[in-house]
């Protein structure tokens, strides 16, 4: 027997439609260009190359004029400065916003480079020029952690974006750290020994400015100043993250020196910026495929394997003979770090308060000068001493040290997503899908 048809019931404008299916999660580079632009990532290199261009550049430029000897002495100064002034450049940039700060600081920044050009060719006291050399550390800006900062407010609560946000941000500064030292030494040879310096306070003073008057600049975080204070910057999870960032650029230090040791030995010290520059090659690449193909598995999981895969991959400097075995060994190890440095900065954006973001970004910076210059202290000497393996080793110890670390402290428990106070809660780079 056939049903009847029910009568057509006029549709009740008070019930509500359904709502839409939340839009796929955005990731890989196409979502990141979405975010700020196509020009805010060339403010941001533009704006970070004279970070990688000014350590060689005052070693070039002193080294010329006064012996290696002073050159390490004012580089250190320099590396000092910096590692001092990042934290209170974050910190003041996430009290008063990015736009006022970073104006200040560029502008400072390229005032004290030129100032300390003029001081290296005038033939000043060395303690002129260290002391110059620690202001120009004291007002880097600090773009890339900032930048860091920018793009995970940017992306909001959006897991996938800004997971690939900061990806494709810290394989830029790997590409930085590639360009910069090659530019660097090739303007010393073909133009003048001080035009890596100058070149720096151009690019801070005008991309710098940039970047730091682009839209996407945030203002001051929430709240009073003495709420913004009681919020605590550090943590378990974070003090973990800065030691083995520590731990990271002092087995990227001992591995530079042994490999200008080896090439002095070898009689080609021209050689050692091409060798290294193998190590930001392949982690440039291997930073850019994980942006595109990030994975699935935690932060927290990908930070104990590319730790452990750069620890191994480590060892066979201690078997290198000359320049381009040396060139292969640091190739693979650049295969590790930039995931390494994706999954650091990632946790860092985990752990870390969003009110004070900027500054726990350049706290882990910081963090990465700070090894390189405990270890280029300790390294030297053994180089000099003992040969380019003894720096080799000091770079495989500071790499199994921080496997070590990541392995038994870096548990999920501490390394816990932050209270959900902001957009940018809990966030994780690794259950992106991609474009």
């Amino acid at each position: 027997m056939p049903v009847p048809e029910s009568p057509s019931v006029p549709e009740d404008p008070s019930v509500s439609a359904p709502p839409p299916p939340p839009p796929p999660a955005r990731g890989g580079f196409r979502g990141v260009f979405a975010l700020g632009g196509s020009v805010l990532p060339v403010y941001g290199f533009l704006a970070r190359l004279p970070a990688a261009l000014c350590p060689i550049g005052t070693l070039l430029l002193v080294n010329e004029r006064d012996g290696i000897g002073d050159a390490g002495t004012v580089a250190a100064a320099l590396w000092l400065g910096q590692a001092l002034g990042g934290p209170v450049i974050g910190r003041l940039a996430d009290r008063r916003g990015h736009r006022p700060v970073l104006l200040i600081a560029c502008a400072a920044n390229a005032a004290v480079l030129f100032a300390l050009v003029a001081a290296v060719l005038g033939g000043l006291p060395l303690a002129a020029r260290m002391a110059l050399a620690i202001a120009a550390g004291l007002t880097v800006p600090q773009v890339g952690p900032l930048a860091r900062a920018r793009w995970a407010r940017l992306a909001g609560d959006d897991k996938a974006l800004v997971g690939a946000a900061l990806s494709f941000d810290t394989t830029l500064d790997e590409v930085g750290f590639m360009v910069g030292p090659a530019l660097a030494g090739i303007l010393a040879v073909t133009v003048h020994p001080a035009s890596a310096l100058v070149l720096a306070a151009a690019l801070i003073l005008v991309f710098g400015t940039l970047f730091a008057l682009h839209p996407t600049a945030p203002g001051p975080t929430g709240g009073s100043a003495a709420a913004r204070g009681d919020v605590r910057l550090w943590s378990p999870g974070l003090a973990l993250l800065f030691a083995m960032a520590v731990l990271q650029g002092a087995a990227w230090s001992g591995a530079n020196t042994g490999v200008n040791a080896l090439a002095e030995s070898a009689g080609s010290p021209g050689s050692a910026g091409l060798v290294w520059s193998a190590m930001a090659v392949t982690s440039s690449i291997a930073g850019f495929v994980t942006v595109a193909r990030p994975g699935s598995a935690d932060l927290t999981v990908r930070l104990r394997r590319t730790i452990a895969a750069q620890a191994l991959l480590t060892l066979p400097l201690l078997a290198v003979c000359g320049p381009w075995g040396a060139a292969f060994a640091v190739a693979g190890i650049g295969l590790a770090v930039a995931p390494h440095l994706i999954a650091l900065f990632g946790l860092v954006e985990r752990v870390g308060p969003a009110q004070r973001m900027g500054e726990a970004m350049t706290m882990a910076g910081s963090g990465l000068i700070i090894g390189q210059a405990l270890a280029a202290a300790v390294a030297g000497p053994l180089a000099e001493a003992y040969g380019h393996r003894a720096a080799f080793a000091l770079s495989c110890g500071a790499a199994a040290a921080s496997a070590v670390v990541a392995t038994t402290a870096a548990g999920k428990d501490r390394l816990r997503p932050r209270a959900a106070t902001t957009a940018t809660t809990a966030t994780t780079a690794t259950t992106a899908t991609t474009t």
